[in-house]
């Protein structure tokens, strides 16, 4: 017997009224990688609550919102597919999160990775996704050797250290030459001697290295350059180190527990250095603030994100309000970097039109997104395939805030560097307590 045409069948059906079954898209996983318990607990938590927010607006069509992910409702290429994330706690265990990574990928038949936030975590995890062909998007991790490593299947989104270290000496160079707002030219002498502490992870000693040699490159040396245990519970002796030379500028590269305790024990010890700035991780994280409280008023750290961004641009602000509503309180670097990922993956997958891994490789490779559809002040993103950093974003940028007591007596991160975004006038020199 004949067989009728596909297209007579379905007018047919439609005629009797007939409703034809559509096959659903398929979910998209991913697996996430963070620290949610643990010593940077709270850095894990604002990362998920980034990459959370991040995956609302991309399932769910939220037009209002300026951004392309936000009125599509899924990934258009694919159907409308929905992404789900199955979200692990590696607890700042590199070993964990290896094995984390491999059940992800062989259990639960993820399509990719994201994560880890500690460099040395996100290093195993990396080489996991590369030995089984499975892309990896990082969003928080910045060590300058994971883009070094020659992995084939690892992006990076943000900014590495040697990016926001160069800021910095940029940023004290600046101070030399009457660049910040509302203060004038700081004679260089008055911002040395220069002293750091990192701690001694993958991180932190990358931290220490860029430190030296950037410094050195743009002529501040640093005297007293220290690394010490992450996780210590006493830092009296390597704090009255670093005081010793009475510093004019001390930098701290440290995750939560430890960049608290470290403001604690220069407070005790009267510490009045003109400049303290931190390599963001505990000096941004929630609970530094909430420990600290008018405490860290006068102290800088290196970060991508303040809400002050949301004044000149509004899909920052549009964002931002969202979060607030959900948690109580604005953006931080580590939630914006965590949406900002998430934002990625779903860009390179719409590219890919594809969830097979070299489609997506392949993809995340010739991805460029827009300036205009990021929260954070980037010039975009888009991934480096060749040079020293393969997988770094080559837009991304940082910027360097200072907490700052308002007139309503909240604390507030304002923007002090780039000079031309500043949205206050700089507290310098540093007060003291």
């Amino acid at each position: 017997m004949r067989r009728k045409p596909l297209t007579l069948i379905v007018v047919m059906l439609l005629g009797l009224g007939l409703a034809i079954p559509v096959p659903a898209a398929e979910e998209i996983k991913i697996g996430v990688l963070y620290p949610l318990t643990g010593g940077a607990a709270a850095e894990g938590r604002e990362l998920r609550n980034g990459a959370e927010l991040a995956l609302e607006l991309a399932n769910n069509a939220r037009p209002e919102v300026d951004m392309t992910m936000a009125k599509n409702a899924g990934i258009k290429s694919l159907g409308g597919a929905k992404i789900r994330l199955i979200i692990q706690d590696h607890q700042g265990n590199p070993q964990l999160g290896a094995d984390l990574a491999k059940k992800l990928i062989q259990d639960d038949k993820v399509v990719g990775l994201m994560g880890a936030y500690h460099s040395a975590v996100t290093k195993t995890v990396a080489a996991v996704a590369d030995r089984f062909g499975v892309p990896l998007i990082n969003e928080s991790s910045t060590s300058p050797a994971l883009t070094r490593e020659g992995y084939k299947w690892f992006w990076r989104t943000t900014p590495h250290d040697e990016t926001f270290t160069n800021d910095l000496f940029i940023f004290l160079q600046g101070l030399t030459e009457g660049k910040a707002k509302g203060v004038k030219a700081v004679k260089k002498e008055d911002l040395l001697p220069i002293v750091s502490a990192c701690e001694k992870t993958e991180w932190g000693s990358g931290v220490d290295a860029a430190i030296k040699e950037i410094g050195k490159a743009k002529g501040f040396l640093t005297q007293v350059s220290l690394l010490y245990p992450a996780k210590a519970p006493d830092l009296s002796s390597e704090v009255q180190s670093l005081l010793a030379p009475k510093p004019g500028t001390m930098l701290f590269a440290s995750y939560g527990a430890d960049a608290i305790l470290l403001i604690k024990t220069l407070k005790s010890l009267k510490a009045k250095p003109k400049v303290i700035w931190g390599q963001d991780a505990g000096f941004e994280s929630p609970e530094f603030l909430s420990a600290l409280g008018d405490d860290v008023n006068g102290i800088l750290t290196r970060t991508v994100f303040s809400p002050r961004v949301g004044e000149v641009k509004k899909v920052s602000k549009q964002v931002n309000d969202m979060y607030k509503a959900q948690h109580g309180r604005d953006l931080s670097g580590a939630s914006a970097r965590a949406f900002t990922a998430l934002q990625a993956w779903v860009h390179v997958l719409e590219k890919a039109g594809s969830t097979k891994p070299e489609a997506i490789q392949k993809a995340a490779n010739e991805v460029k997104i827009d300036p205009a559809e990021l929260i954070v002040p980037w010039a975009g993103v888009k991934f480096a395939t060749t040079g020293k950093d393969i997988g770094q974003n080559e837009l991304g940028t940082g910027m360097i805030g200072q907490y700052q007591k308002g007139k309503d007596g909240k604390i507030v991160l304002e923007i002090v560097y780039p000079f031309e975004l500043a949205t206050a006038d700089m507290i310098y020199p540093f007060k003291g307590w």
